[in-house]
């Protein structure tokens, strides 16, 4: 199943059916990794709160008191920023985007293999690690801008001028992603690595489905266009008119 993780690294794991729970476990911890176990979505919440608390989580969307979207979005609100990996078995596109808007990382459509569940806990540690990499505790930029558009990465609060833009979760990584690549053509692929994670394994659609709400969110007919699509490839991010066109 690959090379065993460190230690160190800490597992929530919130579902409430038992047999499922107590063979993860041991599988997790075979794979080296120490777990704590939540079979409702409060006592969930409370370990996600906790200080130091857990390297990933692993969340059921079906709990007996509240739903693991529920919990997703209490946990966020919170500032807690661990990679979150949803079990469910719902599978329709607009399940899969109603996840990721509450601040999920990844999701794993029941029934599913062990071997599958590591491979996505092990792509959403890698990217922990390479964002902490990244964004560590050197100087940060705190806003970024095209145009008239801006963003600040600490508060993130996006502006189009004077008006406020709320963006969900994903819809603010997608746009901070396009705005850190502004004026390159970004491929579809990059995007979604850069987005969804390298081991993402959802639909490809769903990059549209997150470009169409960003236009309706972002773009004004009374402004320069900003998001533009180039046929074939993927998009590009700048305030002039696109050649490729939109």
């Amino acid at each position: 199943m690959g090379a065993a993780p460190a230690p160190s690294i800490r597992i929530l794991l919130v579902d409430d059916e038992a047999r499922l729970t107590d063979l993860l476990k041991m599988e997790l911890e075979v794979e080296g990794y120490d777990v704590v176990v939540a079979s409702d979505g409060a006592s969930g919440l409370f370990h996600a709160r906790e200080t130091p608390g857990p390297d990933l989580i692993v969340l059921d969307w079906n709990l007996p008191d509240f739903s693991g979207i529920d919990i997703c979005q209490r946990i966020r609100t919170s500032g807690v920023t661990t990679p979150i990996l949803m079990l469910t078995g719902h599978d329709d596109i607009s399940d899969r985007v109603t996840a990721l808007d509450a601040g999920v990382d990844d999701y794993l459509i029941k029934p599913f293999s062990i071997e599958e569940l590591m491979a996505r806990l092990r792509a959403m540690q890698r990217r922990a690690i390479t964002f902490a990499a990244v964004n560590g505790d050197g100087p940060q930029p705190e806003t970024l801008s095209v145009g008239n558009l801006s963003m600040n990465t600490i508060t993130r609060d996006v502006y189009r001028g004077e008006r406020m833009i709320q963006l969900s979760v994903k819809e603010y990584e997608l746009l901070n992603f396009l705005m850190r690549g502004q004026g390159k053509v970004l491929e579809r692929a990059a995007i979604m690595r850069g987005v969804w994670g390298e081991n993402f394994y959802g639909d490809d659609n769903l990059l549209d489905v997150y470009i169409r709400y960003l236009r309706q969110k972002v773009e004004s007919k009374d402004l320069p266009t900003l998001i533009h699509t180039v046929r074939g490839v993927g998009f590009i991010l700048r305030e002039e008119a696109s050649a490729s066109g939109s």
